[in-house]
């Protein structure tokens, strides 16, 4: 019998040009549980043997790769360019009682290991059971098939046979055997055949996600055209009343917009965490929006680690973002401890990525699992947040508060506060004009609608199971739900003060000044 693994291709600036018998190196990368995606170990740290060439060191080659756990290590297996291999043992295996149980424990947890050629991985299965689950048996036989355009690899494919039965106290010949053959496949077209959606195990509902879209479009129009009716409805009551003699309006009656235009610019509450997360959230935004125009144009998910190590390079880059728009943010509501805010502010998502890294790595050191960070790649990234994030987010908040921290309100402040009538808390008084956290708040619990339905995801899509595993996912799930959650309570804050609140008062103050000079 036979197992049939696909590889996935991947093309970069690392791959060789290669002459005839020239090495090719097979590196072994991580075993783990199929279903616990990030839960992945060292290939040797299972009792394989390895072949009989020189051991090759490999270090990593970017920050990604070492946060992502990628331990490369030499298989000791003879390849060279386009010369085949007939099957061929390389190694046998003691099997002794220990190694018999590790083998069986990674068979009955579906463990499969990856390795790479030329920058290609590929994908096998350690081994299977029988359908009684009594016996327990062993891939022992390596079945690769390399594809080739001129000197330059294209394509593998990894095919597992050889199934031995796992008995203790006695010794299990490994094997393997290498294939050439000519591909019409350009070089830099060799990962798009596996871009095909069959090739994914989930598929896009793109009828479900139009639907959505149209649905939200809809409720949108709906909100605003009935906004845009109260508001002219106002206007044209204010115009009214603006016609009438002293005698016949009540002063003392304002409503509606009219009513909280001397307080509805008044600075939130807690300005210095408000205008951190705001900073924070642009920055968020920065990010994720050129992450991915990078991804559409550079083809980022062809080379290992690359998309993480984009990610952290374009945070620090886009760090005075953060520091111009919540430095003047803090400086219009008047605050003065600027040197704290821009400190909070800084360090407000990298201490939360941080902290649940630093969590989940001593579980994972715990499990001798790849994903444990290394030492140096932590110094690493302290140096990115205290020598690049810092100073870069410095500049921003100068520039922030010289360049727009002066408030520019179309409505001058009240200096003393409005009262806020007490109503039952489902009914908010119409006066309340402390709108900054409410509008913040009410578009970052998107953030909690996430995290619970990661929650179904969790319990009911997938089969993760374990302390590592479990930890990794609602661990890095809430790092990515409270992102969400500050990037659109910065977008709904921002669109609230720049297009609703200010355009309504500033209209609602030039047409005071068009009926004052009739």
């Amino acid at each position: 019998s036979t197992h049939h693994l696909w590889p996935v291709g991947v093309a970069h600036s690392g791959a060789l040009n290669y002459t005839d018998k020239e090495e090719v190196v097979l590196w072994m990368n991580t075993v783990g549980p199929y279903h616990n995606r990030q839960e992945t170990y060292k290939y040797f740290s299972l009792p394989f043997c390895e072949g009989t060439k020189k051991t090759i060191s490999h270090y990593h080659e970017t920050l990604g790769e070492a946060l992502q756990g990628v331990e490369l290590e030499f298989s000791g297996l003879d390849i060279k360019f386009k010369e085949e291999v007939m099957q061929t043992t390389y190694c046998e295996i003691d099997l002794n009682k220990a190694k018999r149980e590790a083998f069986v424990y990674a068979i009955k947890n579906h463990y499969w290991y990856q390795m790479y050629i030329d920058d290609l991985p590929i994908w096998g299965i350690v081994g299977e059971a029988d359908e009684n689950g009594e016996d327990y048996y062993l891939w022992t036989y390596k079945k690769l098939e390399i594809g080739f355009n001129g000197d330059r690899i294209v394509d593998v494919n990894l095919t597992s046979e050889g199934k031995v039965k796992l008995v203790p106290n006695t010794r299990i010949a490994m094997s393997y055997s290498v294939k050439w053959k000519k591909s019409d496949v350009k070089f830099e077209d060799r990962f798009d055949k596996y871009l095909d959606p069959s090739f994914f195990q989930h598929r896009i509902h793109w009828f479900s996600i139009f639907n959505s879209f149209m649905m939200v479009i809809f409720l949108v129009g709906l909100v605003s055209m009935i906004l845009m009716r109260t508001l002219r409805k106002d206007y044209a009551r204010y115009s009214k009343e603006e016609e009438m003699d002293d005698m016949d309006r009540d002063l003392g009656d304002e409503y509606g917009w009219k009513q909280v235009h001397g307080d509805v610019f008044r600075p939130s509450s807690h300005p210095l965490i408000f205008s951190s997360l705001i900073g924070s959230g642009c920055q968020i935004f920065s990010v994720s929006l050129i992450v991915i125009v990078l991804a559409m144009l550079e083809d980022l998910y062809t080379e290992r680690g690359s998309m993480l190590s984009t990610a952290i390079f374009v945070y620090a880059a886009t760090s005075p973002v953060n520091g111009y728009f919540g430095g003047s943010l803090y400086a219009k509501q008047g605050g003065r401890r600027w040197i704290k805010q821009m400190f909070i502010g800084a360090f407000l998502i990298p201490a939360m990525v941080c902290g649940t890294a630093f969590f989940i790595n001593f579980i994972a050191i715990y499990y001798h699992a790849s994903r444990a960070i290394p030492f140096g790649t932590m110094v690493a990234v302290c140096c990115i947040c205290f020598f690049v994030i810092l100073p870069l987010n410095l500049v921003g908040t100068i520039l922030g508060r010289n360049l727009s921290g002066q408030p520019n309100f179309p409505c001058r402040v009240n200096a003393v506060p409005r009262p806020i009538p007490e109503k039952k808390w489902y009914m908010p008084s119409i006066t309340y004009y402390r709108w900054q956290w409410t509008s913040f708040l009410s578009a970052a619990s998107t953030a909690v609608y996430v995290y619970m339905y990661s929650f179904y995801y969790y319990f009911f899509k997938t089969k993760m199971y374990g302390l590592f595993q479990t930890s990794f996912y609602f661990g890095y799930m809430a790092v990515f739900s409270t992102a969400l959650g500050i990037m659109c309570g910065r977008n709904m804050h921002l669109n609230l003060q720049n297009v609703h609140v200010g355009y309504f008062f500033h209209h609602l103050k030039t047409q005071y000044r068009l009926l004052a000079s009739v």
